[in-house]
Order: structure tokens, then sequence, then C-alpha cells
């Protein structure tokens, strides 16, 4: 059998060169794991792991036979081949629409192939398959890979009644990083240590105060906030928003779309904290200082939760909020 669909990526190589900065050559990324592991030599002496790596697309964010099911010694590659092939497809040009979004702009089939891809990027990461997993209650991979299949749709209601904020970071020298969990979602309630972030959970996009993070490219990301916090940001976060349910019909209003916030480094910073503490495993960049926005945070939580609010939302700080001290990332 071709071992052509053994490979598979679970972050796109597509998406993945959209960080890449025109006229680099080596069309490379840095790319850092973050539990790199160690070995003991015949001394008996532990020795770290080099976690960090100069790699292409082709290389990152991928497993053999992640999407590959089997039934007895026959296997099968046509999810890979049916299904994320066409999601990819399509949902590279709503990608490249929303990147590219401006006023007055209308294009349903644009906004369908992004709704689809998001749904289907959050669930077929490791995180978001060990998620399903557990969601589930069964360790069947082609049982888990049905469901990524049937449930392709099933944010969508949710985050097409969202805020939506496409900011840019044009005027920051530092650009936006990628992870192994590129829908990325974060709730200024949800610390690392609660039962929302730990393992494969991220904290319920129909909670109040969540908001979904997905950049676009380096220099733009798509914020997600949910109508409700946006008109009372003082309510508890983990409310269920009004209209909770995922499988139904939801009007999306392409006027509403916010554009052309600059965000400033500081604040980019604070979205790549982000963006690396709700990975898994992996984050990857074009440059290598990027990989490491927490030299650049405050470490005390209040200040995390208080800026990366305002970051996020586009509000002003409020009176004692230093906004050069605080990060973006709930710790």
């Amino acid at each position: 059998m071709s071992t052509e669909y053994h490979h598979n990526h679970y972050v796109p190589v597509w998406y993945q060169k959209r960080f890449i900065p025109t006229g680099q050559t080596d069309r490379e990324l840095y790319y850092l794991d973050l539990k790199p592991g160690s070995f003991t030599d015949p001394r008996g002496i532990r020795h770290e792991l080099n976690g960090l790596h100069r790699w292409g697309p082709k290389r990152c964010f991928a497993e053999k036979d992640l999407y590959t099911t089997y039934f007895g010694s026959e296997e099968s590659t046509g999810i890979e081949q049916a299904f994320f092939g066409p999601v990819d497809q399509n949902g590279k040009k709503g990608v490249d629409y929303f990147t590219d979004f401006t006023h007055p702009s209308v294009d349903y089939d644009a906004l369908r192939s992004m709704m689809i891809y998001l749904c289907t990027q959050k669930m077929r990461t490791p995180k978001g398959l060990g998620w399903l997993k557990d969601q589930a209650g069964t360790t069947n991979r082609e049982e888990i890979l049905r469901l990524v299949v049937r449930l392709r749709d099933i944010f969508s209601a949710i985050w097409m009644e969202c805020a939506w904020q496409i900011a840019d970071a044009e005027q920051s020298e530092t650009k936006f990083i990628i992870s192994d969990h590129p829908v990325t979602v974060y709730n200024r309630r949800c610390g690392p240590r609660s039962d929302w972030c730990r393992g494969n959970n991220d904290p319920d996009i129909r909670f109040q105060g969540t908001h979904t993070i997905f950049p676009l490219s380096l220099e733009k990301i798509l914020i997600l906030t949910n109508l409700s916090w946006v008109r009372n940001p003082y309510q508890s976060e983990i409310n269920a928003r009004p209209n909770p349910n995922f499988v139904r019909q939801a009007v999306f209003d392409y006027t509403a779309v916010q554009i052309h916030r600059h965000l400033t480094q500081q604040e980019v910073r604070q979205i790549n904290f982000i963006i690396k503490s709700r990975a898994l495993r992996y984050v990857a960049a074009a440059k290598e200082e990027w990989l490491y926005p927490d030299m650049y945070v405050s470490k005390a939580p209040h200040l995390q939760r208080a800026t990366v609010e305002f970051v996020i939302s586009g509000r002003r700080l409020s009176p004692g909020v230093d906004p050069s001290e605080g990060p973006a990332g709930c710790t």
C-alpha cells in the first residue's frame, strides 16, 4: 500500500507556511518541543534532550498513521484522503478570505469553509482527539475519527454568534507563533490547575468569558468573544452564554467583523503566551526568540488575568493596571 497518506499532518503544511516570512529562502520554522524528555548516560548522569529544531513544515506537527484505521490485518487511509483532504483544501480558501477581509464583503462559501475547518482543526490534533476520547469514553481509533467527521460542524453556531475581531501585528517586530493545537481557547477564570485545563481539556467555548484565538497568518489573528461577554464583562466567566446549544442554525453578521486593530509588540507577546501555554507539546515560529514570550511577561497571576482580558477584547485598561507588566496566559 502507498505510504502517501500515512504521514498525517494535524496542522496542515499550507497553514504552517503562512508563518514563514516572504523571502525567507530556507522555508523552515523553529520547532520547540516543550517536553523533550531526557536520557541517562553510562555514567548514570541524566541529560535533557534538545527540544529545539529547525525544520520544514513537512516534518512539523505530524504523526505516522494518526488517521489510519484498522480492521484486522487491513488498514485504511480513507479518512485522510476523503475527509481531511477536502476540509484542508476548502479551509485554506476560508482562511485566505478572512486574513484579507475588508468591508463591504459577503462570501457565504468562505464562511462555511472556515467554520468546518476551524471545528475540524480543533478536534484533529492529538489534544483534540484525546478530548474526544475522554468525552466518548472509548479508545477505539475508528470510532473517534468517525466522531471528528460527524461533528465537523459542531462549534459553528457558537462561533458565528461571537464578536469577531481580526487584529494585526504589522507594526510589531514580534509576529505570531503557532502550536500543535492552533484553535486556542482561553478563559481568565480557568487556570492551568483547574479541571477545565487539565490534560486534553480546554475551557468550554460556551462559557461567557471564553475567547477563541486562531492565528490566520504571520501578522493576522482572529479573536472570537461571546457577545454576552462583550456586553457585560463583569459577570461570572464560567456561566453558560445565552442559547448554548451546539447543533442549530445561526446568523452571521459580516458587517460586525472588527478590523484595523493594530497590536503592540507587548500585546503580540501576550497572545503568543496564551498560544504557548495552551499547547500540548509543540510550538513553532519563524524566529527563535518568538518562541519564548514568557521572558517578556509578568509572573503575577492577577496581572496576567487582567491584562490578557484587555488585550484580547481590545478594551482600555483600568486605572492602575500596567500593560507592560501583564502577560497573556492563564497561570
